[in-house]
């Protein structure tokens, strides 16, 4: 039989397994873009691909960081997590003209490395304190914060995919299998026409007004 020390070994590998693929699910979404391409806003409020990576490093340093007593090595580099940070609100979500697509992806594999080594430094019942969650359930463990993390990060990345697919047609699970049915690009478009189709027939039974619309007000499709 197992020891619980080797169990508690295992659980934390699998854990941060899952948390490496939603980091390389993010990360895969910004190869090969340009810096327009990298920061282009596709939604109503800002959502961008090097916006989501920026926030991702900053989450990743606050919690893996902060929580378990650690401050990242170089404050001045990522003056939006300080605590008295005079930045707008959305400073995490998009890049500056200082910083190149090159530079936030250096620094997000630098803030792997960093949260890395308090997971491997500590056990998973490890205690920890968030200071900007309420009080009640700011105490928290190794084993939370990866959990917390790793949600936080799947859902960026799922943002992500659909950006990236908005900015040129790139879509996939990873690198080495995009996890998509086999259909030409013809095939594809008919596909996409046809649920078209049922979305507006969908609303005509309804009976109802509406549907989605684009940011100018518009319908998606004429």
């Amino acid at each position: 039989m197992a020891s619980a020390r080797t169990t508690a070994t295992d659980d934390k590998a699998v854990l941060h397994r899952y948390l490496q693929a939603a980091r390389d699910a993010l990360l895969w979404k910004v190869e090969g873009l340009d810096e327009r391409a990298a920061r282009w806003p596709w939604t109503p409020t800002g959502t961008n691909l090097l916006g989501l990576v920026k926030h991702a490093a900053g989450v990743e340093v606050g919690y893996f960081g902060q929580t378990f007593g650690r401050e990242w090595p170089s404050p001045d580099e990522m003056p939006w997590i300080a605590d008295d940070a005079e930045a707008d609100a959305d400073a995490d979500m998009w890049a500056t003209l200082d910083e190149p697509v090159d530079a936030v992806v250096d620094l997000y594999r630098r803030v792997w490395a960093f949260a890395d080594e308090t997971i491997a430094s500590r056990d998973l019942d490890a205690t920890g304190r968030v200071p900007w969650w309420p009080a009640e359930r700011a105490d928290v463990t190794l084993l939370q914060v990866m959990v917390h993390v790793t949600g936080d990060l799947a859902r960026h990345a799922g943002h992500a995919d659909v950006l990236r697919e908005l900015t040129d047609g790139s879509a996939g699970l990873r690198v080495d299998d995009d996890n998509l049915s086999a259909r030409s690009a013809a095939d594809r478009s008919r596909h996409v026409e046809r649920l078209r189709a049922v979305a507006d027939e969908a609303q005509r039974r309804s009976g109802a007004p509406g549907g989605p619309r684009g940011s100018d007000g518009a319908r998606p499709r004429a």
